[in-house]
């Protein structure tokens, strides 16, 4: 069995995407044959002088205009320099039948509009209908007198009408194609937006889970009631991460950076590892929030998987239309902590991430902010976000807190 080249399947599947449904052909263009059935006839029934001339003509034209029509429902082809002559071609041979035995033969001039109309666009259309519309009613009133006007306006009404329903046909399938490709834009756009809170989500829960696992087992020898405190801390967090989830799935969560704060304490804490929130400026936006609620989140995970440090600062700080955040630990983790597993990449200069900064960065960036994150040329690690303020507010309610 003959298997097709790699790239006429790739074109037939660009085809599909750019002209969804079944792609019209030539043979619609096929029935309007019919009209040149009265020439036809005229050269069975021997009213026709020259009968083989009037034949070879008559097989030439049909073979023309079906070579026309077939080509003139793809853009490559119906552009090609082949497919404007055989219209050149089909033109001279309708002028020169029409013009030689009249009648019934005048009705190729109305073909040859269709086949104009099929072969062109606007930027020649125009001139070239106008063109065959004229020589149609030369040819027709030198027959048939005044009356050949008839023909000339037939002929002239085929092309505009054919070119009309051309770019009609065309203009519906775009917009079919784009919304499709909107669709599917949609649909990629809201599976990442579910990868991204999955893994921002779990990342940071499990985490925390494993911590406040570890602090439980090492309490529990010498200190029952602390133990059971961090159980039940750990039974909060997976009832909270299963809220969540439920929240992340159906597009509703919205979060808190007060929230993602308290949650940074008790992370760290359990983890042995002493947080300074600042905080200074204007109230925040809800969307400003939310996305530095998720830097927090992202940074204490990674703080609390991998820098193995002691202290951990959060500064947040407004002015007038931007707010900047930045999460700094003193640890010795900073290489575990950016190193790139599946799905990794850099950020900064020479440091590769892992999917959970790579993603925020793209989030920041979407809202018109920047991520960057890296080790300190003193020790540790920082990750620093800036955004928009995303507030009419202009009151300031700086604060300042420690929390061991």
């Amino acid at each position: 069995m003959t298997r097709r080249p790699l790239s006429a399947l790739r074109q037939a599947r660009e085809d599909r995407r750019h002209y969804p449904g079944p792609p019209p052909s030539g043979f619609t263009l096929l029935p309007w044959l019919l009209l040149g059935m009265g020439a036809f006839s005229n050269l069975f029934q021997d009213r026709t002088p020259n009968p083989w001339i009037g034949a070879l003509g008559l097989l030439t034209f049909n073979s023309l205009y079906i070579y026309v029509a077939f080509r003139a429902f793809r853009s490559q082809t119906r552009e090609a320099r082949s497919t404007r002559v055989a219209l050149a071609l089909l033109a001279a041979v309708a002028c020169s039948l029409a013009a030689g035995y009249g009648g019934t033969w005048l009705l190729f001039f109305p073909l040859l509009g269709l086949a104009t109309g099929a072969a062109l666009r606007m930027s020649h259309l125009r001139l070239a209908g106008t063109a065959v519309a004229v020589l149609a009613g030369a040819v027709s009133c030198f027959h048939d007198g005044w009356g050949g006007l008839d023909t000339a306006y037939a002929t002239w009404i085929s092309t505009m009408v054919t070119a009309a329903i051309m770019r009609l046909s065309e203009a519906v399938r775009e917009l079919r194609a784009a919304r499709e490709e909107l669709a599917r834009r949609a649909v990629e756009k809201e599976r990442l937006r579910f990868s991204r809170d999955l893994h921002d989500l779990l990342g940071h829960t499990m985490s925390v889970i494993v911590v406040k696992s570890e602090a439980a087992r090492r309490l529990a020898a010498r200190d029952l009631d602390a133990a059971l405190a961090q159980i039940t801390d750990i039974e909060a967090v997976g009832r909270q991460a299963l809220t969540e989830i439920r929240e992340a799935v159906t597009g509703y969560r919205r979060g808190s950076l007060d929230t993602e704060l308290d949650r940074a304490h008790s992370a760290l804490t359990a983890a042995g590892i002493k947080l300074t929130v600042t905080r200074s400026g204007p109230p925040l936006g809800p969307q400003t929030e939310a996305l530095l609620g998720w830097v927090v989140r992202e940074a204490v995970t990674n703080a609390v998987r991998h820098s193995a440090a002691r202290q951990c600062e959060i500064t947040l700080s407004g002015g007038a239309e931007r707010v900047r955040l930045s999460v700094v630990d003193d640890g010795v983790g900073a290489v575990a902590a950016v190193s790139g597993g599946a799905g990794g990449g850099h950020h900064g200069s020479g440091v590769r991430v892992g999917t959970g900064l790579t993603g925020l960065t793209e989030r920041l960036a979407a809202a018109g902010g920047s991520l960057t994150a890296g080790p300190r040329a003193r020790g540790g690690f920082a990750v620093s976000a800036e955004l928009p303020l995303d507030v009419g507010v202009t009151g300031a309610h700086p604060a300042v807190m420690e929390q061991a």
